[in-house]
């Protein structure tokens, strides 16, 4: 009996520390789990922030520029002595020689006190190529593109930027062209001014300044990843880009992860407004006479608003999405409606040095609906079909257009590949097309503004360094009812100081 009692007691007690053990165990799991989501959720945190720091980082390196010339100038307030005359003995100390820090390439080139500074920078950029189509200009839709045989001067770009006061920053590009007839012409591409101390992480732009729209449209011709702007810009945009005299406000969302809503208020009339208020240089848009009028009210003005936000994939991904809208009245009476949508991934090597290997990824999608009022082509209204007037080939009697919407949409995608430092790999494809065939084009013919195109464009980029740049690209186009074309450019590119950073 005491055999079984000691035999019970003895399993008793080793399934009381198997289960203790057990239990033991659970809880030290469930410590791990802990541990390891309190490690997840502070990698996350840090990733989110990154985005926030980088954004402010030029900001606040800008004020402690200030600061650090305020603090040298504190230093040397005293007034120094006059150096004395040859053959002069003066009892007066000279102070003694303080040593600057040499000038480097990559420092810009600054004028100004403690209070305030200027940046200024200038950029070179030219092509030079060869392409099978008769007419060059018509094939590349960007004002910056090559528009000829030989060389093309795309862009020669001096850039002012500086802090305005501990409130504001202030920037303005002036551009230089030479067109095709060798005639030279400048312009204010940019000016403006932006907020460094709103509250609530607002900022507030004023001036003139290339619209909040997509991606591309609001950089620099020398900051492209190809020769020229892609189709479906020059088609929707303009060939000088969406650009106007307004106000914009942009509001950086208190979200886990970095998002920007941006509002902008513009004039909607001028060359620069394309799918607008545009007078398209006197020639018809869309069958019709089209005309900038004049900002008479709150409807005459330009509404674009844009959202982005942008994720940390992994420590070496990074995703950016972007939604954008226009809205605005056109000079045919009616109103034009634009929408995009843009998507950005990027992958950098944990290896990387100095940003190489890369891989990135870009593309836009757009859609234009523009409501295009009625027009009756008999100007002079004697019933007769006059030279300057349109006529309809089916009554030989000047044409009569209806009130339509015409809709079309494009898209662009582009991939680049630095597999080394300095070279970088590209390809990119384009297309536009209508979504259908319009009334008026069934009255005056085919417009071949609106007809269906596609190119593809491969390059091959090299940096020598970041001041410069020699890129080699072949397009391939084809254009409905004209057939392809094939296009060869060599891009170079120089600059001078350090110019304003970019958005990532």
């Amino acid at each position: 009996m005491n055999l079984r009692k000691s035999l019970a007691w003895s399993f008793a007690l080793c399934l009381c520390a198997t289960l203790a053990q057990a239990q033991e165990a659970k809880e030290v799991e469930k410590l791990n789990q802990q541990l390891k989501q309190l490690r997840e959720n502070f990698e996350q945190q840090q990733r989110e922030m990154r985005e926030s720091f980088e954004r402010r980082l030029r900001e606040q390196q800008t004020q402690l520029d200030s600061l650090k010339q305020q603090l040298d100038a504190s230093k040397t307030n005293a007034r120094p002595a006059l150096a004395p005359s040859p053959g002069v003995v003066s009892d007066v100390p000279m102070p003694a020689n303080t040593t600057t820090k040499p000038w480097r390439p990559s420092d810009p080139i600054r004028l100004g006190g403690a209070q305030n500074y200027l940046n200024i920078s200038f950029d070179g950029l030219f092509a030079v190529g060869t392409s099978t189509a008769k007419d060059i200009e018509k094939l590349e839709t960007g004002g910056h593109d090559p528009k000829q045989r030989g060389f093309t001067v795309e862009n020669i770009e001096t850039t002012f930027e500086g802090k305005v006061d501990p409130y504001f920053r202030g920037q303005a590009a002036l551009v230089h062209q030479i067109d095709t007839s060798g005639e030279s012409f400048v312009e204010l591409e940019e000016a403006y001014v932006e907020s460094l101390s709103l509250p609530a992480n607002l900022q507030l732009r004023g001036g003139q300044f290339f619209t909040e729209f997509g991606r591309q449209n609001q950089s620099h011709p020398h900051t492209w990843d190809f020769v020229d702007q892609p189709l479906v810009m020059g088609r929707f945009l303009g060939d000088d880009g969406l650009r106007s005299a307004g106000a914009r406000l942009s509001w950086l969302t208190p979200t886990p992860f970095y998002s920007e809503l941006y509002l902008t208020v513009q004039n909607s009339q001028g060359p620069t407004l394309h799918s607008f208020r545009n007078d398209n240089g006197g020639d018809p848009f869309f069958g019709r006479p089209s005309s900038q009028g004049r900002v008479k009210g709150l409807g005459d003005m330009l509404f674009v608003p844009r959202y982005v936000a942008s994720f940390n994939l992994s420590d070496s991904q990074t995703l950016v999405a972007g939604a954008s809208g226009a809205f605005g009245p056109n000079g045919t009476d009616g109103d034009t409606q634009l929408y995009g949508v843009d998507l950005f991934w990027k992958w950098k090597s944990p290896q990387q040095h100095a940003g190489f290997p890369f891989v990135s990824w870009l593309t836009e999608a757009m859609l234009r609906r523009y409501k295009a009022g009625a027009f009756n082509w008999d100007l002079n209204g004697d019933g007769l079909a006059d030279p300057n007037e349109m006529v309809d080939p089916a009554t030989e009697l000047p044409a009569v257009l209806p009130r339509e919407t015409v809709t079309d949409y494009g898209i662009y995608s582009q991939l680049l590949y630095g597999f080394r430092k300095g070279w970088v790999a590209g390809l990119r494809g384009d297309y536009v097309a209508p979504t259908e065939h319009a009334k008026y084009e069934s009255i005056v013919g085919s417009d071949s503004d609106r007809a269906s195109r596609w190119r593809v464009s491969p390059n091959l980029t090299y940096y020598p360094s970041e001041f410069s740049k020699i890129r080699l690209q072949y397009n391939l186009d084809h254009r409905n009812g004209i057939g392809d074309d094939h296009s060869v450019w060599v891009q170079f590119e120089f600059l001078l100081g350090t110019h304003a950073a970019h958005k990532f």
